[in-house]
């Protein structure tokens, strides 16, 4: 696993810790993605959902958006277009978004 990759499951690690329960990861740069990839968004989602919250995938285009479409992401944790559309939905449910 890449130190880019460990820097960012560790961020989140950290958010979920800190109490944050609702957030929205930009994927909206994000060009490619593989296994090890994968396994840290649904680590991560696993975490958040275990401490009450939830984590939104913002953005997911091209390849990225093909893989999760191939793997049926959206069965694992919330899929939205863009960024903007992933914290509508959290902001229905209120509270501070990171």
């Amino acid at each position: 696993m890449g130190s880019t990759l460990q820097a960012a499951e560790r961020s989140i690690r950290h958010l979920i810790a800190d109490g944050i329960r609702k957030l929205v990861l930009d994927l909206t740069t994000l060009n490619y993605i593989d296994s090890s990839g994968i396994g840290v968004l649904i680590s991560s989602n696993g975490q958040m959902e275990q401490a009450g919250g939830v984590i939104r995938i913002g953005g997911a285009q091209g390849a990225v958006a093909q893989v999760f479409r191939l793997i049926h992401m959206d069965r694992i944790m919330p899929l939205d277009d863009s960024v903007e559309s992933a914290c509508a939905s959290l902001r229905e449910g209120g509270g501070r978004i990171v």
